[in-house]
């Protein structure tokens, strides 16, 4: 059974909101007409009195053939939405798509109080403002900013600190760990834990004690199932605006960067250092003691051995630059063509 974006059973809703305020939200000039708009949807889908947007020339027959009372768009395509329909013309319409379906389905805000079923130190600072949901545990000196909302089974050790607005899923755990404002951390994360560090010895191995600390800074997200471990004896740090996927590995020491993106089932090893706004796609690894320059885009399933430069694109495991591995695939490829048996070689098309 299909409710349609934005099913009201699951997200809260606001509005209507007047087209002027829509268009302001995603940063489109003034409109000259008027016209009332009650959600957000597919260009398929979307009627009258819903807005939608297009950011992919793929979906152009779409956008021809929508019955969506507003369009936000780039102004290079403006002249293809259909007559009934109102272009909002920005230079980046996925995030102006992005403001407006927050400006119909705000975050919930905090609701203030702690639940019977929690379990709060007494030692424990929580602000008046906070919401700490059932069976939530706040450890012996933690400090909850103002608006947090600790989510149900969350677990939130001794010592660690909550900026203002922070949001922490069911069944998360941070430890030896601080917090900027509004981070999220989704639900199962495990933050702070002791890192992958141990001593061999003949006998057997030795676990070195983890010292450090987590920071996560301002705005960082941290997906579900993710795990990001304490440092040794530096602190390992998220930096400002990253965003982790569910199911990430981030290992002791490591140092994130502004504004880094780290795909899901991606792992980075202990101590490596990556710079601001690196991107690492699903499954890629990255080995210990690394630095990855700032700008790097590290591709899928790729396994970085070596330092990466600013800017640079690498693939392949183990990684290397885009073009150097598409010589050697297509090289590959024709060995292995010339050395096929006959009848075994290139596949042809009948026109081939």
């Amino acid at each position: 059974m299909s409710a349609g974006t934005g099913d009201p059973r699951f997200f809260r809703r606001s509005g209507p909101h007047p087209l002027a305020a829509v268009a302001a939200a995603c940063g489109a000039p003034p409109p000259d007409a008027t016209l009332l708009l009650h959600g957000v949807a597919p260009l398929q889908t979307a009627t009258a009195g819903q807005v939608s947007f297009l950011d992919n020339r793929r979906y152009l027959p779409a956008l021809a053939a929508t019955r969506a009372g507003a369009v936000i768009v780039h102004p290079d395509l403006a002249g293809r939405v259909p007559d009934g329909s109102i272009a909002l013309a920005t230079a980046e319409p996925y995030a102006g798509w992005a403001r407006v379906a927050a400006l119909f389905h705000p975050e919930p805000p905090a609701t203030p109080g702690i639940h019977p079923a929690a379990l709060v130190d007494p030692a424990a600072q929580v602000d008046a403002s906070a919401e700490i949901g059932p069976f939530a545990v706040i450890g012996a000196a933690a400090e909850i900013g103002p608006r947090c909302r600790i989510g149900a089974g969350a677990v939130i050790g001794p010592g660690v600190v909550l900026g203002a607005d922070c949001r922490i899923g069911a069944h998360a755990s941070l430890s030896h760990a601080l917090l900027g404002a509004r981070v999220h951390v989704y639900p199962g994360a495990r933050i702070g834990q002791e890192g992958f560090g141990f001593a061999s010895t003949a006998a057997g191995f030795v676990s070195v004690p983890q010292l450090g600390r987590v920071i996560l800074e301002d705005d960082v997200e941290i997906g579900a199932n993710s795990t990001v471990d304490r440092g040794s004896a530096q602190d390992t740090v998220i930096g400002a605006g990253s965003r982790l996927d569910n199911l990430v590995q981030i290992g002791h020491n490591v140092r994130l960067g502004r504004c880094c993106v780290i795909v899901a089932q991606a792992g980075i090893s202990g101590s490596t250092v990556v710079e601001d706004f690196v991107m690492v796609a699903g499954q890629a690894g990255l080995t210990g003691h690394l630095r990855i320059g700032a700008r790097a885009r590290i591709g899928a399933q790729a396994g970085v051995m070596a330092d990466v430069p600013a800017a640079a694109e690498v693939v392949g495991s183990p990684a290397m630059p885009v073009r150097a591995f598409f010589r050697q695939v297509a090289a590959l490829r024709r060995l292995a063509e010339r050395r096929a048996p006959p009848g075994q070689g290139e596949v042809r098309t009948e026109s081939g």
